[in-house]
């Protein structure tokens, strides 16, 4: 279980992606069953989906081997 600060900076990490609502979070947010993360920045939240696509295929690339 992690524990939250209440006052975070944009450098404290803890970003996520829910998946809920299609929307980057910041700290505190929705529970983590539904969202991906954490993440070090927003941007890289923000990519999490792409992420997850790509991994997804190599993945299934080399299932085929």
């Amino acid at each position: 279980m992690t524990v939250r600060s209440e006052r975070m900076s944009d450098d404290d990490g803890d970003w996520w992606f829910c998946l809920r609502h299609g929307k980057v979070e910041h700290g505190a947010g929705c529970p983590d069953k539904d969202r991906m993360g954490p993440y070090r920045t927003e941007a890289e939240a923000a990519g999490a989906l792409e992420r997850a696509r790509q991994r997804n295929e190599t993945w299934d690339g080399q299932d085929d081997d």
